[in-house]
């Protein structure tokens, strides 16, 4: 360290003279002299020769402080001096001594700022230990003044006030203690009350207050006593936590969470609730299903409460099976409600409480709101969890109970009303959850798949009885009648899409998207029975007595003719011919003949015509189709079944009315290949024709035609041989024209039922539609011609016309008289026609296809008895062509039927009389409307007036080649 110092001093600390008298006895021996000092400065300072100098001292002078350099070297000296040898060695010493002295100083030099602030500190350090002691000093003085300067009195006196501050603490404790005891009262009162939130922190204040108190012995059996009130209060909270499941109230939830939060057991509260839910599912069943069988017992035998919950259900009568399973459903209803609204809590609550813990951001809250936000994520996942687990058990139940019971004899209403309880069932489990609810769904399919096959059946035989009995007089509708009117269909103005279900709901609620959950909240139950006791008594779509008042009668007339000319008093005297009691005067009836005269009976132009049979069918498509809405996976099986109604009727029009093989091989073609394709398929698909009184049959072949009906026979009040009213004529318009009409209604649904069908099967619903539906008009052709053929006598008009000298010499001015006699049978064809249309108005299109049919055959039978002709001069062609023109010109008059059908066909075939050889060979070539006999006849005819036998031959041969394909 004095060696240190001394080196310091070289640098200006302190002198090496002022400091020689701190270095020991040792150091101090010698001090380098300024020559000595020079020299060392001389020295060189080469860092390499420093160290190699150092490195030659020996290891002894660096042992330690207490080595004693001097007796050391002494003791080396050898025994024989050496002047040279001694100062060479000094001056090795010398060398070895500068080295390390310059090694010092530099090493002193380098680390001199850190040796300069170390000082500081520990001047400052001398400096405050210096004040500490000034410090001491003074507070011991002033203590003992202290003292010096208190008495015994006084120290008395804090001893007495400290025992007073003792006893007014165990004053404390004692009242404490007295509350304590006091307690069990105040927590039964609050249980009472249902206080659960207030009793449990009461009750966990106390056991905080016992614990502090445990130091007494009376406070140890408090503590227990407190355990077990906080045990019961839990067994209380289950069975308050159990009542939410079927009747919710807020303020009660609210409480029982709160209570359970406070003990710290949010998630074992929810494992209970879910757990009373399903249990509240079993016994909420049970108890309904149990009430209605011991009620229909009759008795108080108790056997029914220890059966099974499905063996129970078989037990249930068919008059009870409606009322039990819609209490059932609002039973159930009421249960998935209650989860609905604690769902419902749980985030409003949630919400809240973010919101809440959003703008309270203190750390030392940080801890708890991580194990809230876990209870909360926990309680919304169970909650999630346990919807479908919950309707999973609600379909299960209901299930067994559809299945418990054979609903094949049930009425169509009871049904129709059990589908639509099922249908909002599965609407409240697509809102409760999402399901789609394929347990009901099979269920329900499987009951109303054995319940429609029985039902259409029986349908079917009834419609076969219908016809059967039907006389085909027309069933008086309002002319504003739509079947949108009947009860049937009420389901499509209620129900805007097949998907809704056609329960009775107000029609606001249509356009709306509220859910029954949010309609159903507060009040109310979907699954209320409402007799729709007002619909039955408003249904008016029968006419009672002609128009239902004079304005619709008004419009009527301006619908059917919008001339503003027509008379007023045309309009007042013109009423119903319907009943016939008060007679359209003349006057009127030639007027509106005059202006229409294709169409008859003009009073209701805009009513429908349809029968009583058509009614029943229109009712049996809204039965069926109510029932395909409420369950669309057997639509196909319906819309099938509906198809085959349509099909029986159309078959049985066209078996009554059009069914005729003289008029069929007629070749004109009235019935078109689609309608023969049709009618064929019914009969091949529907109809049994093997109808016997034969029991014997075997049960393969009945089998085989359990699926078909027998073939309608017609009823034998229906007479269509009586020429007065034109072979039935109205019969015919009133069996055609409903038919034309129920496929108008078939149309109109067409949209509805193509949107409930299943895509696989909708190639069938299109080819109904376009070979089935839309050839009802075509029977059109078939019916009124029976009626055209046999309401004009077109043999009496042949026989006439053979008696006709066709090879005259002169050209005549004045027609045939078989003209006039087939103009008579045209103005009695007129008459008869109005006196059919005082029965049944006759509209437009069957008037135009009667003349049509009727002129069309009379053209005929004139170029047949053209062709019976055996001599014809030019002036007897002549004759024709005025004979006809005039029944041309006479007819104009009597139809307003333009052009007048097969006009050509008569003109043409007397026109071809004048033909030469080839323009005649041509001209046979392209008619191939004629018949070989009237070719023929044509020919023969020509003969000797422009055509030679040769000529013959080779036009007969024309005709005989034209003839040998239809052979």
């Amino acid at each position: 360290m004095q060696k240190i110092k001394s080196l310091m001093t070289r640098q200006g600390l302190k002198s090496p003279q002022e400091n020689v008298h701190d270095l020991s006895p040792v150091e101090n021996f010698r001090i380098p002299s300024k020559e000595e000092l020079r020299e060392l400065r001389e020295q060189p300072t080469d860092p390499q020769a420093q160290q190699e100098i150092i490195n030659s001292i020996e290891e002894v002078y660096f042992s330690n402080d207490s080595f004693d350099i001097v007796k050391y070297e002494l003791e080396k000296l050898p025994p024989v001096l050496s002047l040279q040898e001694m100062e060479e060695y000094r001056d090795k010493l010398k060398q070895q001594q500068a080295a390390v002295s310059k090694k010092v100083a530099d090493l002193i030099l380098e680390k001199q700022p850190a040796y300069v602030k170390e000082l500081e500190r520990v001047t400052s350090l001398q400096t405050g230990l210096q004040l500490a002691a000034v410090i001491c000093t003074n507070g011991r003085r002033h203590l003992n003044i202290a003292k010096e300067g208190f008495t015994q009195a006084s120290l008395g006196l804090l001893a007495n006030q400290r025992k007073r501050q003792l006893l007014i603490g165990l004053l404390k404790s004692l009242r404490t203690i007295k509350t304590l005891q006091r307690t069990d009262v105040r927590l039964s009162e609050m249980l009472e009350e249902e206080d659960y939130p207030g009793a449990i922190q009461l009750c966990l204040e106390c056991q905080k207050a016992a614990s502090t108190f445990k130091h007494y012995s009376c406070i140890s059996e408090l503590n227990s006593k407190l355990q077990d009130t906080l045990e019961q209060i839990e067994e209380l909270l289950d069975v308050a936590l159990s009542k939410i499941c079927k009747n919710f109230d807020i303020n009660h939830y609210t409480k029982v969470q709160q209570a359970y939060r406070l003990l710290g057991k949010t998630q074992t509260a929810m494992d209970q609730l879910h757990m009373h839910f399903t249990q509240a599912i079993h016994n909420t069943v049970f108890q309904v299903v149990l009430g209605y069988v011991e009620l229909c017992a009759g008795n108080s035998d108790t056997k029914f409460q220890k059966l099974q919950y499905k063996d129970l259900c078989t037990h249930i009568t068919s008059d009870s099976y409606i009322p039990c399973l819609a209490d059932l459903c609002k039973a159930l209803w009421e249960v998935m409600l209650s989860y609905y609204r604690t769902m419902k809590w749980h985030e409003k609550h949630d919400r809240d409480e973010g919101t809440v813990s959003s703008s309270v951001s203190d750390g030392n809250n940080v801890i708890g709101a991580e194990e809230t936000n876990f209870d909360r994520s926990y309680v919304q996942k169970k909650l999630e969890h346990g919807l479908s687990r919950i309707w999973q058990d609600v379909q299960l139940k209901v299930k067994t109970y559809l299945l418990g019971t054979d609903m094949s004899n049930f009425k169509y209403d009871d049904f129709i009303f059990v589908l639509d309880i099922i249908s909002r069932l599965m609407q409240v489990g697509e809102e409760f959850c999402g399901s789609k609810s394929e347990v009901l769904q099979e269920s329900i399919r499987k009951q109303s798949v054995n319940y429609f096959k029985n039902y259409h059946r029986t349908r079917l035989e009834e419609l076969r009885m219908f016809l059967e009995n039907e006389t085909w007089e027309l069933c008086p509708v309002k002319s504003s009648f739509s079947i949108l009117q009947l009860h049937e269909f009420k389901f499509m103005e209620q129900s805007r899409s097949p998907s809704v279900s056609p329960s009775k709901q107000p029609a606001s609620a249509i356009s709306t998207t509220i859910t029954l959950f949010e309609q159903y909240c507060t009040e109310g139950n979907p699954f209320e029975i409402q007799v729709n006791s007002k619909d039955d008594e408003t249904e008016d779509v029968l006419a009672s007595n002609g128009y239902e008042s004079d304005e619709q009668e008004k419009s009527a007339y301006q619908e059917y003719d919008s001339d503003s000319d027509v008379p007023e008093e045309l309009k007042r005297d013109y009423v119903d011919e319907q009943t016939g009691d008060v007679p359209v005067k003349s006057v009127s009836r030639e007027t509106l003949r005059s202006r229409k005269r294709s169409d008859y009976n003009l009073n209701k132009v805009n009513a429908p015509i349809l029968t009583n049979t058509t009614l029943n069918v229109i009712r049996l498509v809204g039965k069926y189709m109510q029932m395909m809405n409420i369950l669309k996976p057997i639509a196909f099986d319906v819309i099938h079944f509906m198809s085959q109604l349509f099909d029986y009727y159309l078959y049985a029009v066209y078996t009554f009315f059009g069914r005729n093989d003289t008029f069929e091989s007629t070749g004109l073609g009235l019935s078109s290949s689609r309608l023969r394709t049709t009618l064929n398929r019914i009969q091949e698909s529907l109809i049994d024709l093997e109808v016997s009184n034969d029991t014997t049959g075997t049960l393969t072949a009945a089998e085989e035609r359990k699926e078909k009906v027998p073939s309608p026979h017609l009823s034998h009040l229906v007479v269509l041989t009586s020429g007065n009213t034109l072979y039935g004529l109205a019969e015919r318009v009133v069996a055609t024209e409903s038919l034309v009409f129920l496929a108008e209604q078939f149309e109109f649904l067409q949209s509805h039922l193509d949107a409930v069908m299943p895509a696989a099967k909708k190639p069938f619903l299109q080819q109904f539609y376009s070979q089935t539906v839309s050839t009802a008009s075509e029977l059109r052709k078939p019916i009124y011609w029976i009626v055209a053929a046999k309401a004009i006598d077109y043999e009496q008009m042949l026989l006439l016309m053979a008696n006709v000298k066709w090879d005259v010499k002169e050209i005549m001015s004045q027609h045939n008289i078989y003209v006039d006699a087939l103009l008579k049978e045209f103005e009695q064809f007129n008459r008869r026609l109005n006196e059919v249309s005082k029965r049944v108005r006759i509209p437009l299109p069957v008037s135009n296809i009667l003349w049509e049919h009727c002129i069309r055959l009379a053209n005929r039978t004139i170029v047949e008895g053209y062709a019976n002709v055996k001599k014809c001069s030019n002036e007897g062609r002549a004759l024709m062509q005025l004979d006809f023109q005039q029944f041309l010109m006479k007819l104009e008059k009597l139809t307003d039927i333009r052009p007048i059908p097969d006009k050509e066909f008569v003109e043409t075939y007397i026109k071809a009389y004048y033909l030469t050889e080839n323009d005649m060979e041509r001209w046979i070539k392209e008619h191939r409307e004629y018949s070989t006999k009237q070719l023929t006849n044509l020919v023969n005819v020509c003969l000797g007036s422009h055509i030679n036998k040769k000529a013959r031959q080779k036009l007969l041969a024309a005709i005989d080649d034209i003839d040998r394909p239809k052979r």
